[in-house]
């Protein structure tokens, strides 16, 4: 008896797991997901093996059975554009599904730049507009050392002034431009991370000519080694911050440099942002080389009575390289590095009638501190602006030396394609925005190769030999007075066209013109965004 009910019970279980089974899908396959409109919907995913998985859209049903490995693909025919539809498989249930036309947008940083870093120019526009007929993929920011991958973690987002502001700011305009002029829904696939190079995004086997890229690969792909890395790294970093708040009187001492009530009777006088390169000849040099460590600013304003109580902004410009800030004694915010535009909310309850302080601890760990000049510095409440530019009291704080380096894993060739493209590829799409170049300035000569091998790569990924490219000319940068700098740039973008000239179906997205000397992001992602959707809509006539 008691082996029968052993025997039983084990069935029993089986039969219970078996039950409980579940076939699972790719995050990209998700309720709330766009789809290709003219082509067939791939699905694809993972099952017990041997399995029966259907698939089920308006009258369409298909069945196919999970292989040895629990894998399964099918394929539903195409969805007239619009919906929302419903696809069953199983019992995964993908609801508010739109048909229309799917872009992968790739590269880096001016690709992934979100939408609430442009609400300086756009927020009124943004606040305003909502529309479910536009959607987002974003794709988390993985790197893997192992092909074979098969998902891309992320989710689906539609636009609404709140979700609007994690949309890739370029690909936000792209799409919105697309969906006004054909009126079909837009997906974007937001496959981006900042200060990658293009070797990131190409696959090993298409690497096989690059012989450098191929040796850095080698050298980073034992888990081990970068883990042990990492650890030192920690610890690096740690001892160097350790060092710079005991070195810091301005944190250590009984009287901190960031009380409003402090005595800064004695401290130098500085004038900020000051012109370009300012910091090099004063506070931010020994006359020689930069200074790193802390560099402490204080700047009293005086606030009208009607002011007083309410609710304020600290727009301070671009700050190198890092920051805390501080209203009145309290701190208002901080931000890690250079590039994001410094924008920290003050409480009414710290703003009064009269005078106030504005305090900034500026963090420097390579090259020279700086307020970058020519960005907007201002206390704003309501109708009030006030000014923030001009005189400053500045004291330095702790000098340091150099921070310590750093190894970004993301940058080592194929971790990207292997984690946040090959994964998608089945996705039928319309095409690709990619819009990347800054990191591969200082190998600029290998560009055009580089970038048209990795057209060729995933146009074999996609099955697709004649998937359109849409390449993003790289915007102006640097200062004029930059000559060796600004010629390296404008040689990239000559590789950009180059590229373009040698292979079909890529087009340029004209952007040198919308530059910011003194910004690698320019503000500006509506104008390339509009180029871009007019240049897909005659590339590829579009329609309704």
């Amino acid at each position: 008896m008691k082996i029968y009910k052993i025997a039983f019970l084990i069935l029993s279980g089986l039969a219970v797991q078996q039950a409980d089974a579940k076939v699972t899908l790719p995050d990209v396959l998700a309720p709330g997901m766009v789809v290709q409109r003219g082509e067939n919907v791939r699905l694809w995913g993972k099952a017990d093996p041997g399995e029966e998985v259907t698939a089920v859209c308006n009258k369409s049903k298909v069945k196919v059975t999970a292989d040895a490995s629990g894998y399964w693909q099918l394929s539903l025919p195409a969805l007239k554009p619009g919906g929302p539809y419903t696809i069953t498989v199983n019992d995964v249930v993908l609801d508010n599904v739109l048909s229309g036309d799917l872009f992968i947008c790739s590269g880096q940083s001016n690709m992934e730049l979100p939408v609430r870093r442009v609400t300086e120019v756009f927020a009124d526009e943004v606040a305003s507009y909502s529309n479910d007929a536009i959607r987002q993929f974003n794709v988390k920011k993985e790197f893997s050392f192992n092909t074979g991958e098969d998902n891309a973690p992320g989710n689906w987002s539609s636009v609404t002034p709140s979700d609007a502001l994690n949309f890739s700011a370029i690909g936000y305009f792209f799409a919105k431009e697309l969906n006004a002029r054909t009126g079909v829904p837009v997906g974007i696939i937001n496959s981006s991370w900042g200060g990658t190079p293009v070797e990131a995004w190409t696959s090993r086997e298409f690497l096989a000519d690059y012989p450098m890229a191929l040796s850095q690969l080698r050298i980073y792909d034992d888990e081990g080694y970068r883990n042990r890395i990492k650890q030192l790294e920690n610890e690096n970093y740690a001892r160097w911050n350790a060092a710079l708040w005991a070195g810091d009187p301005g944190v250590n001492s009984d009287v901190k440099w960031f009380d409003s009530d402090i005595d800064d009777s004695d401290w130098d006088t500085v004038v900020l942002p000051g012109s370009y390169g300012e910091s090099r000849n004063s506070w931010g040099s020994d006359g020689l080389n930069a200074i790193n460590g802390s560099h402490w600013f204080r700047k009293s304003i005086n606030v009208p009575a009607d002011v007083a109580g309410k609710d304020a902004v600290l727009r301070l410009g671009c700050l190198v390289d890092a920051d805390s800030v501080f209203f009145n004694g309290t701190f208002v915010g901080t931000t890690g590095y250079q590039y994001p535009p410094r924008i920290y909310n003050v409480p009414g309850k710290l703003v009064k009638t009269g005078d106030n302080q504005v305090t900034v601890r500026l963090i420097s760990q390579n090259g020279y501190p700086e307020f970058v000049s020519e960005k907007s510095y201002k206390f704003i409440s309501a109708d009030t602006v006030i000014d923030l530019s001009g005189e400053w009291k500045y004291r330095r704080g702790a000098v340091m030396p150099h921070g310590p380096a750093m190894e970004f894993y993301c940058y080592v060739p194929t971790v990207l394609y292997n984690k946040m493209i090959a994964p998608l590829s089945k996705m039928s799409v319309s095409g690709v925005l990619w819009y990347q170049g800054e990191s591969n300035v200082s190998r600029r000569n290998m560009y055009a190769d580089l970038l048209v091998n990795m057209i060729d790569n995933w146009r074999q990924s996609w099955d697709d030999p004649d998937m359109p490219f849409y390449i993003v000319e790289l915007a102006d940068f640097l200062h004029k007075s930059d000559v060796e700098g600004r010629k390296a740039w404008d040689e990239m973008r000559q590789q950009q066209r180059k590229a373009i000239e040698m292979s079909t179906n890529t087009w340029l997205v004209p952007n040198a013109d919308l530059g910011e000397w003194n910004d690698i992001h320019p503000l500006d992602k509506k104008t390339p965004g509009v180029r871009a959707a007019s240049i897909v809509l005659e590339s590829k006539k579009l329609k309704k």
